[in-house]
């Protein structure tokens, strides 16, 4: 134990010490573009004289689709109030000219979340929240509705549709009423399901829990009918238990995507869709009408008013199944930095359906991609991505998150992380965050 705390601490220097170097680098180009932006400064797109301007509160401050978000709606006139947890107060978006006031609050777990919210409500005149929800609070922001809704508009599903979108067995079996694609499905609650259950041959499936699980996502263990006792074994090394339940999903080979899609009533209107993988930090909008068409007839019965971000494997045959929904924003919403219809579609009823533009570039976050030009192969293929694509937090005209996000925002949470000895597995630089066990 001592060693691994050991070479944790190390890693976590290195990279502190990286940031470090990198500063200086940072702080030039930022500091540039300060300059430029105040002499040659950004105009806002009027919402016209038949638009309120709104005071729109965004949470989840720390991630990178917060602050597309905060943009949007500031690019559009709105006034925009950005909260997050007080772990997460150090978050570089906060210092972004499209916020005009930061809070923060109790962790979304906490009681006391939701009373916190309606004070900032309340005290900052607010018209409209969205939630850009992690996947521990997707649920207490719903059941915010409550407090929320006699003070101002929440663009979230309530309790019952986020529970079941976010519960990957209800969700599965709910599409599956509706005769869209999902692929064969069982809840477990007990490892002994295992040794019971009927593996079609010739099928893998695989285990996931149905809580958010931010490092053991990763493991695709494949089970089989021919492995029986290396099912069992694999099973009961989980936890399974009816206060933990997993899914027991059939593994589809194919080509993964993901989707995000904005619903007012039940009505598709901010849409994107793109490549998928495991860790993605990668978007570019691509045109898949049978997903599109998936989507929006799982979405057109539940009457949603909110977010709701779907996973697809489209297989050899081309048939889409779905894999699971996060009710939602998906950091696909970054390919949206360019369009001036955004802030409309989340706030106006019967909006023409939005998706990226066409002169709009993929998105990337450029420390990961340096980290790949440096560790992985490919590296002519990596540089050739990194020219036509663009950051998805710096920009020209507010370039300051950048600088603090990267030397100050993930450095206070490394030092924090090393004091506390805890130890993490990879720095996600979109969601803004160490990813731990038991983390957010």
């Amino acid at each position: 134990m001592t060693s691994l705390r050991e070479a944790n601490a190390a890693r976590t220097l290195a990279v502190l010490a990286a940031l470090t170097v990198t500063l200086p680098i940072d702080a030039a180009v930022v500091g540039t573009a300060w300059v430029v932006g105040r002499l040659h400064p950004a105009r806002t797109t009027d919402p016209g004289p038949s638009v309120d301007r709104k005071t729109v509160l965004v949470t989840g401050g720390k991630m990178t689709k917060a602050l597309a978000l905060a943009r949007a709606f500031h690019a559009a006139g709105h006034r925009v109030v950005l909260v997050e947890s007080t772990k997460y107060r150090w978050t570089g978006h906060r210092f972004s000219r499209a916020v005009d006031a930061f809070h923060c609050t109790p962790e979304p777990t906490a009681p006391g979340y939701a009373q916190a919210l309606r004070d900032i409500v309340v005290d900052e005149g607010v018209d409209v929240v969205v939630p850009v929800s992690s996947p521990a609070s997707s649920i207490h922001e719903a059941a915010a509705h409550t407090l929320l809704d006699e003070h101002c508009e929440v663009v979230h599903g309530d309790e019952k549709t986020v529970h079941m979108l976010d519960d990957k067995d209800e969700f599965s079996a709910h599409a599956a009423s509706l005769g869209l694609a999902v692929p064969h499905f069982a809840r477990i609650t007990d490892p002994v399901q295992i040794d019971d259950f009927d593996f079609r041959p010739g099928r893998e499936y695989i285990l996931k829990r149905i809580a958010y699980n931010p490092v053991g996502r990763m493991d695709l263990t494949r089970l089989r009918r021919e492995t029986p006792e290396e099912n069992t074994a694999f099973a009961r090394s989980l936890g399974i238990s009816p206060d933990d339940p997993w899914i027991l999903q059939e593994f589809i080979e194919g080509t993964e995507y993901c989707t995000h899609g904005t619903v007012r009533d039940g009505r598709l209107q901010v849409y994107a869709c793109c490549e998928s993988s495991a860790f993605q930090i990668n978007y570019e909008m691509v045109d898949k009408p049978d997903i599109r068409r998936w989507v929006e007839t799982f979405l057109a019965p539940l009457d949603l008013t909110g977010q709701a971000s779907f996973d697809f494997i489209e297989a050899s045959d081309g048939t889409v199944y779905a894999i699971e929904c996060n009710p939602r924003t998906h950091s696909a919403i970054t390919m949206f930095y360019d369009h001036p219809g955004v802030a409309a579609a989340y706030l106006t009823d019967d909006h023409p359906t939005v998706v990226p533009t066409a002169s709009s570039r993929p998105t990337h976050w450029i420390y990961h991609e340096l980290w790949r030009l440096l560790t992985e192969r490919g590296r002519r293929a990596r540089l050739a991505s990194i020219r036509r694509s663009t950051d998805a937090i710096f920009d020209r005209d507010d370039p300051l998150p950048f600088l603090m996000v990267h030397h100050v925002q993930i450095p206070s949470l490394l030092v924090k992380n090393l004091r506390a000895r805890r130890g993490w597995s990879r720095i996600d630089f979109n969601i803004g965050k160490l990813v731990e066990n038991g983390g957010d």
